[in-house]
């Protein structure tokens, strides 16, 4: 399996490439800007993307995911839980930002503990809801894509509407600080970690 990361838009979202070297089938999670760039990664890498997996709602990692869309035919997965803000431009911020108004609507909803598949591999959904009522962390063998919920040093914002400071607590240490140390975490933003690594000096983990 292989990992491409694309920090797209002026927010520097990470969105992910991730296929299986056998198959070429693969995923897209939060395509968040510069769709046009991510498709001409997919084309050069001759991948079939299959999903197209969103984290949560919030516009700067939806910005690129029409054209995504429209240039793979992928179906948008996101939590139940997030399906309004995904809908509305005010609700999800994008009303905000330079980029203009993102307003879609998923063609599946995914939900906690479910598994999917690409090539090879599987997908399991972890709902690891605080930043967005939605908000999911997804995990493919020995990483964990934790969107804007668990950063390496940090947590996501929990001040936006839907936002929940003891949610997200809760999401990260019952349900993604469990998993092994060695566990690579890939955040919404800046660098990888590993689950290690943020139990001992994430200053949000650490009592």
């Amino acid at each position: 399996m292989k990992i491409e990361r694309l920090p797209v838009g002026i927010y520097a979202a990470n969105c992910y490439i991730v296929y299986c070297e056998d198959t070429k089938e693969g995923i897209v999670i939060d395509p968040g800007g510069e769709g046009d760039t991510i498709l001409e990664r997919i084309k050069k890498l001759d991948l079939n993307i299959k999903y197209i997996i969103l984290t949560h709602g919030h516009g700067d990692h939806i910005g690129g995911i029409i054209e995504v869309k429209n240039g793979t035919k992928a179906p948008i997965l996101i939590h139940k839980g997030d399906e309004e803000l995904l809908k509305d431009a005010t609700k999800n911020l994008s009303s905000m930002m330079f980029t203009g108004k993102v307003q879609v609507i998923a063609d599946k909803f995914v939900e906690d503990k479910e598994e999917l598949k690409f090539g090879n591999h599987m997908i399991e959904i972890i709902h690891t809801p605080g930043h967005t009522p939605g908000g999911i962390s997804i995990k493919i063998e020995e990483n964990l894509f934790t969107g804007d919920t668990l950063f390496a040093g940090s947590i996501g914002r929990t001040d936006f509407p839907g936002g929940s400071y003891k949610q997200i607590i809760e999401s990260i240490k019952e349900k993604l600080i469990l998993y092994p140390d060695d566990t690579i975490v890939y955040p919404g933003h800046g660098p990888s970690s590993t689950i290690g690594r943020e139990k001992a000096s994430n200053p949000f983990i650490v009592e």
